[in-house]
């Protein structure tokens, strides 16, 4: 196996050009392959492979530094071979449940999840996402590999814009991490708290100052007071850090959420259903909103009713919002 490891690494350095065997493309997974019906090299391979992105990610970062090659060329040669060892894995039909390569499969699909986020090539995740859903061992690895895997795939569908589903898997990922693993608790709230927010649940302060992340917290008041205001203060503050995680984008989509709480008060102080368009660029212009009319407010009105957040509809001929009302057990209310 100490040859699979040498044809592994070799593998690198024919990519960057100093292998003494320039002519010969790397077959390491083959000798994976040879052990027929059995699993005993799983342990190897997961320690040569994690090595193998491992050593991908430093020689990409001193090439860098000098500025030669491709940036991400590395890891992607890096993610052929890690395909290539995933292959023999998923193709094992032949041995007993016990003695499958299969048991290799979220390992090493986690390694592969972690090289095309770095290189931002996610649409590569979703072949590898598909042999999981289809595996009867999904449900069966190791918890610490389904914590990966669900973290991988819970940020892929935030950034899809699947925000139920990235709730349930950065949620599993979170409740099921070891308690004494502060640092990756961190590091998946931070995608869990953007998706939370935009379903409607907000962090309590308590939880922001146990895991250091309080450059969400004037964040959190914003969105709950519907205070455009702040949101966009808060966003400017700590943009650095948010662009850094990759989720400024997604907290941008806050404000929408923002405008309905801010509405949601005019509707509050006017008491009634049928409420002006212009209390609500009134409301806007209060929030320092530049350059708004009228035309844009029932743009954001349209967009309120059309994602379900405002129950009612828009009077161009009134000039006025129309909101549903309903009674329910005798008692009147407003979903708005």
């Amino acid at each position: 196996m100490h040859q699979v490891q040498v044809l592994i690494i070799d593998s690198v350095l024919w990519k960057n050009g100093k292998s003494e065997r320039p002519t010969e493309e790397p077959e390491g997974h083959k000798a994976f392959q040879a052990h027929k019906e059995e699993n005993w090299a799983l342990p190897v391979m997961f320690a040569v492979t994690l090595d193998l992105r491992i050593f991908a990610n430093n020689a990409e970062q001193q090439l860098q530094k000098k500025g030669k090659g491709k940036v991400g060329d590395m890891l992607e040669k890096a993610a052929e071979q890690l395909m290539s060892c995933f292959r023999v894995c998923a193709s094992d039909n032949r041995a007993g449940i016990d003695d499958s390569k299969k048991w290799g499969m979220l390992f090493l699909i986690n390694q592969l999840f972690k090289i095309y986020f770095k290189i931002n090539k996610l649409h590569l995740c979703k072949p590898l996402i598909r042999a999981i859903d289809s595996s009867n061992l999904k449900d069966d690895y190791s918890m610490a590999q389904r914590v990966t895997y669900k973290y991988y795939v819970g940020r892929k569908a935030m950034f899809d814009s699947n925000f139920k589903l990235a709730e349930e898997y950065l949620s599993f990922s979170f409740q099921h991490s070891h308690r004494s693993c502060q640092r990756n608790k961190r590091l998946i709230l931070i995608y869990l708290l953007p998706v939370k927010m935009l379903l409607g649940h907000m962090p309590t302060t308590q939880l922001l100052k146990k895991y250091d992340l309080m450059q969400f917290t004037d964040v959190t008041k914003a969105v709950s007071e519907g205070n455009l205001l702040l949101l966009n203060e808060a966003l400017a503050k700590h943009e650095t850090f948010f662009i850094r995680c990759g989720i400024f984008l997604i907290l941008e989509k806050l404000k929408i959420i923002t405008y309905r709480n801010l509405f949601k008060k005019v509707y509050l102080l006017l008491k009634t259903h049928q409420l002006p368009l212009d209390a609500f660029l009134v409301a806007l212009k209060m929030m320092q909103v530049e350059e708004v009319d009228i035309d844009e407010v029932q743009c954001i009105l349209a967009n309120l009713i059309y994602m379900g957040h405002i129950k009612g509809y828009i009077s161009h001929q009134h000039q006025k919002l129309v909101v549903n009302l309903y009674v329910k057990r005798q008692r009147s209310r407003v979903r708005l």
